[in-house]
């Protein structure tokens, strides 16, 4: 791909940092297997404690680290995790945890702000006293910030009550936080108060964090000691990952900061797209976080979401996720620039007028 295009696809896309780059040329390695790794320790080390957490795990993807922790609350046959219907964990991640985990997965309803509404969680609680033929929930997973509701926030007060809940039927509560420091800045809280209630937490390094690959897992001693276990036999285990680690402490050092800046240029972006005709949006309402999913009028426009990605692609150099048929998505993130913002909602306002169904 290019450099030379704005790409707003996703915050994967993000490149590491000249100081990522200069961390991991210097970077002290050994064999993590083994546990001989002091970058890898390190960064283990920063992440448990700035969650909060007893002991953390570096892990290579988001997926592996939310199947980890599934694997390790759901570890007896016929278990069942109750979790969204939009959830990341139940759309994007190839079924894995029935495929692999065998774990059932029961959905509720995600609400417009990314929640699962408590009454719907505990409708669909099924224990071991209740009717053979039922599978027995152990696991209720959340999702913060919430990528298909648009990177909605999920608040420290919600997240008690969901605690409070899953303590009430002993059940346990992972929270897949892969942008979980976007929601932390946005609430201006810390991380640990955002999944204090949680027993398991997975948040992404390579999203708006930036650096160039893996993710951390945290928990418990114990639970951490069986996720290492898990992470080998599902061929995680890295050998002189500290090369990797060492952007990675980087990135949790330095680009939390930037995180807010991301924040506004995604309000700045969907204030000026709410104002181009054929584009739907409502900012206040939409957008909390740096996702901005916006509609194109089918009644007003003669071209769908794909083709207008197309045109702004190979015409404009811009970068667009394509979400449906008329539904599209921006991610801001630390390489995109207000003067990017400003080039983007130019070039986006001259596809739509050029592409306006004729009355």
């Amino acid at each position: 791909m290019p450099s030379s295009f704005i790409d707003l696809r996703s915050d994967t896309v993000t490149k590491p940092t000249v100081e990522m780059r200069q961390a991991m040329f210097d970077a002290e390695v050994g064999d993590d297997v083994f546990g001989d790794d002091l970058t890898v320790l390190k960064l283990q080390e920063m992440a448990a404690k700035l969650l909060g957490k007893e002991a953390a795990l570096f892990v290579p993807s988001g997926t592996m680290g939310n199947l980890i922790c599934v694997l390790n609350h759901c570890s007896q046959f016929g278990s069942e995790m109750i979790l969204g219907d939009e959830s990341h964990i139940h759309i994007y991640e190839q079924g894995g945890c029935a495929t692999l985990a065998r774990v059932h997965s029961r959905t509720v309803p995600t609400q417009s702000d990314g929640t699962l509404q408590l009454k719907d969680i505990e409708q669909r609680i099924r224990t071991a006293k209740d009717d053979d033929h039922f599978p027995v929930t152990k696991l209720v997973c959340l999702e913060n910030t919430h990528n298909r509701m648009g990177g909605k926030v999920l608040t420290v007060e919600y997240i008690e009550s969901v605690g409070k809940l899953c303590q009430q039927y002993g059940l346990k509560l992972h929270m897949d936080g892969a942008r979980l420091m976007n929601a932390a800045v946005k609430l201006g809280v810390d991380p640990a108060k955002l999944v204090q209630p949680c027993d398991s937490v997975s948040f992404c390094l390579s999203k708006g964090l930036a650096a160039p690959v893996g993710s951390l897992v945290a928990g418990t001693h114990e639970f951490i000691l069986q996720a290492k276990r898990l992470r080998k036999v599902l061929g995680g285990g890295m050998r002189q990952a500290g090369v990797l680690a060492a952007a990675a402490i980087v990135s949790l050092t330095q680009m939390p900061k930037l995180l807010k800046l991301d924040h506004e240029n995604a309000k700045f972006l969907a204030e000026g797209l709410s104002k181009i005709d054929g584009c739907e949006i409502n900012p206040g309402k939409d957008v909390q976080t740096n996702m901005i999913f916006f509609l194109l009028n089918s009644d007003k426009l003669k071209i769908d979401a794909q083709t207008f990605a197309n045109i702004l692609k190979n015409d404009h150099g811009i970068l667009v996720s394509v979400q449906g048929k008329f539904k599209c998505r921006f991610v801001t993130h630390y390489m995109i620039t207000r003067e990017n913002i400003e080039y983007v909602l130019q070039q986006v306002r001259h596809v739509l007028e050029n592409n306006k169904n004729i009355i």
